[in-house]
């Protein structure tokens, strides 16, 4: 190859490199380590899997949460997801938690929760936005509260999440699920973790598991 040939490639490789460094697009999981990463509640189990992060339930365990250790305000979050059958899982956004009680080190995850439910034979409600220990159940309205059956069961899914200010959108598989303005709920959770949830699961039954892949997050300015 011509020396002005192998220059072009390299400059062609640098304005990749720095496209790809400049849109502000960064990996929440290295692939190797969860490092940035720490369990707060429960006593479920994370493992890597190859480029997996795969969450396995603890029966008579709580909910369980790994979560980020930095805190993000308005972004824009993508990731794939595989769910058991049986388990119903989510994703936190914009959470914290309450004050440690007793010999706790952490206290009660709560915010925001990017719903994660496989649809069965009557659909479900993936993607809709429940409020995790803050009292007031599901944020996502009751009448837009409706099952669907955009999340593939058995399969990988795609999500996309999109909070800005206190607005929240959410995708599944390319497909819209919700867009909730929540000015109540921005009041007090407008900054903080994203944290993989494995929730916990009644006596007798499990194990189950939750693999999420693909965690790229960018920060909104």
């Amino acid at each position: 190859m011509k020396r002005s040939a192998i220059l072009c490639v390299a400059v062609v490789a640098v304005a990749v490199s720095s496209t790809s460094a400049a849109d502000g697009w960064v990996s929440l999981f290295d692939g190797k380590s969860l490092d940035g990463w720490i369990q707060k509640n429960g006593t479920a189990t994370y493992r890597i899997e190859g480029d997996t992060i795969v969450g396995k339930t603890n029966e008579g365990s709580p909910n369980s949460f790994l979560c980020t250790e930095k805190l993000y305000g308005d972004f824009e979050l993508t990731f794939e997801v595989k769910d058991d059958n049986s388990l119903n899982s989510g994703v936190q956004i914009r959470s914290q938690t309450a004050a440690p009680k007793g010999d706790e080190k952490f206290g009660r995850v709560n915010g925001p929760q990017v719903e994660i439910e496989a649809s069965g034979a009557n659909g479900a409600e993936a993607g809709y936005v429940y409020g995790e220990a803050t009292g007031r159940g599901w944020l996502t309205p009751a009448e837009r509260l409706k099952p669907h059956k955009n999340f593939k069961d058995g399969e990988w899914n795609s999500f996309r999440i999109v909070a800005k200010g206190a607005r929240i959108q959410t995708w599944i598989n390319g497909e819209a699920i919700e867009d909730l303005t929540d000015e109540e709920i921005y009041k007090t959770h407008s900054k903080g973790f994203i944290g993989l949830q494995v929730h916990g699961i009644k006596k007798g039954t499990g194990p189950y598991e939750v693999a999420w892949r693909n965690l790229k997050l960018r920060e909104l300015n």
